[in-house]
């Protein structure tokens, strides 16, 4: 019944059409909505808000092993990068790069190729996160390679892993709690609140070895031994629940969690055959930020992890798709000048 859906994986064209859709609908009008009257946060949307950031952002696969043995866990070597960003209204620039003081060393874990899209569109009312993720080069420790203490890196640069998709959640309490005080830097949240998540999500992926995911020295330890590619697809409803503790209007923290029942169609491919699987696939999309804020300034540390999680039917043991981002953000406000915020505006007129 389900073995077209899993071998052809056509449906990621409407992925990415749905995605868009979200991302339209949240970055709506709505947003630019203001209730400064509200007594739990500030909003700042009509000032431009400038930022410094260090910043890394990462996709990595796992393979989790049987008891006793340590999962095989593939790292991209991604950058740290260091940039500036302003955002005025809807409007927002980003200017970056991963500059070589900040990454000694880099060569010893190989060279990661990416094409690393995250969007997290945060509104009154809902938080949307798009992924578009292309990575090809890993890294795994030699240690785990070789069965030894060996601190070097067993470099994999044909290993590419894919992920496309995302999720939307209805916020039940937007009225007072502020996702965008902590991640955007563009509301003050001055008085402690919370709100329940409602949402779903959706998502493909694909990770691809040109040999087995599996070292050759230690496949007698995994069951996933000779797999070469593995392909997936999963959706379903999710809740979750997010806090932000604030101590004298000006230190916050902030966790949120959200949980999902996903159904999961996994193909698992080997040069004698493939094989398929569907089964029920809990995952989880963390969010923490903390740091001060005030009417002009904001410092922030944060960071958002993805995790879509499958198992084929080669064992009850999973494969992991981990994502996310750790972010450090100064941020300043001001108020644009007569001249700017006529510009500003009228940019922001002719945009789609």
């Amino acid at each position: 019944m389900f073995s077209p859906l899993i071998s052809s994986f056509r449906c990621r064209k409407s992925i990415i059409c749905i995605l868009l859709l979200a991302s339209t609908l949240a970055g709506s009008p709505l947003q630019a909505q203001q209730r400064s009257s509200d007594p739990y946060f500030v909003t700042f949307e009509d000032q431009l808000t400038t930022r410094l950031y260090l910043a890394k952002k990462y996709t990595s696969l796992s393979l989790e092993a049987p008891e006793g043995i340590q999962s095989l866990k593939y790292r991209p070597n991604s950058l740290l990068t260091m940039g500036i960003n302003g955002s005025y209204k809807s409007l927002s620039m980003s200017l970056g790069s991963g500059f070589g003081f900040l990454n000694p060393n880099k060569d010893e874990k190989g060279k990661t190729k990416s094409f690393d899209w995250q969007t997290h569109i945060y509104t009154r009312d809902w938080v949307t996160d798009i992924y578009g993720q292309f990575y090809r080069g890993y890294y795994l420790n030699q240690g785990v390679q070789s069965g030894t203490r060996d601190r070097s890196f067993y470099v994999r640069p044909d290993l590419r892993v894919n992920l496309l998709g995302g999720s939307v959640y209805r916020l039940l309490n937007g009225e007072q709690f502020s996702y965008r005080a902590g991640f955007l830097q563009t509301e003050w949240q001055k008085k402690s609140a919370g709100s329940a998540l409602i949402g779903a999500e959706i998502y493909y992926g694909r990770a691809k070895g040109d040999s087995a995911l599996v070292p050759a020295a230690v496949e007698g330890y995994y069951p996933q031994a000779g797999i070469d590619r593995v392909r997936l697809i999963e959706l379903g409803p999710g809740v979750g629940y997010a806090y932000t503790y604030v101590w004298q209007e000006h230190l916050f923290a902030t966790g949120s969690v959200t949980m999902n029942g996903d159904i999961s169609f996994v193909k698992e491919e080997k040069p004698e055959g493939n094989a398929n699987r569907v089964s029920f696939s809990p995952n989880a999309t963390l969010r923490v930020v903390a740091g001060y804020n005030s009417e002009q300034w904001a410092l922030t540390v944060s960071w958002l992890h993805n995790s879509t999680n499958v198992k084929g039917r080669s064992s009850n043991l999973e494969y992991r798709i981990k994502t996310g981002d750790f972010r450090i953000t100064i941020a300043r406000r001001f108020t644009p000048g007569r001249k700017l915020k006529r510009d500003l505006d009228s940019v922001i007129e002719k945009l789609p």
